[in-house]
């Protein structure tokens, strides 16, 4: 044992020079896309489902302008029953998805670096990520381009479909 141990003084710990923070929120950022991935080709097991926070108003985010209009900061999805071709496509670094909102079919086109909260209810397993802010104002000029086309196309649906309010995974100003 070590003369430090059990001494009750806090001794704090350098700080590191290695990026550790954003290692394993990289981690768990794979998790998340992994679980997407097996649910895009095999589809949900069981009584797994997965709630999926994201920033509406991130460069990239392609959704309804209804939707848009109703969450303009952030909303939350829930894949369970209804939705369709879920895809995670790791090249654009993006996850699409098909919901029903009011009975109104709609996809929804998420970049990965939007995404702030990813949970499995049925296991109790959440998981949180930050979006700097520079990422914010990141060069999507292309993504943004392409957003305007398909929202263009983009049928909307009312307030009522697989859209709640989850507090607990967002991101509160300090």
């Amino acid at each position: 044992m070590s003369d430090d141990q059990g001494d009750g003084m806090d001794h704090e710990l350098p700080e590191s020079l290695l990026p550790y923070d954003e290692w394993v929120e990289d981690a768990y950022r794979e998790v998340m896309l992994r679980a997407l991935d097996y649910a895009s080709t095999e589809g949900l097991p069981g009584e797994h489902h997965f709630y999926l926070t994201f920033l509406t108003d991130y460069p990239g985010v392609i959704i309804p302008d209804r939707l848009r209009a109703q969450y303009p900061h952030d909303m939350t999805i829930v894949l369970q029953h209804q939705f369709w071709d879920l895809r995670v496509d790791r090249e654009a670094m993006t996850v699409s998805v098909g919901l029903s909102f009011g009975g109104i079919g709609s996809v929804l086109v998420i970049p990965f670096a939007a995404i702030t909260a990813f949970a499995d209810p049925h296991i109790r397993m959440a998981l949180r990520f930050t979006v700097e802010p520079g990422e914010m104002t990141a060069e999507v000029d292309e993504a943004e381009a392409t957003a305007e086309d398909e929202n263009a196309s983009t049928q909307t649906g009312s307030e009522d479909g697989q859209v709640v309010s989850l507090d607990a995974f967002r991101k509160r100003p300090h």
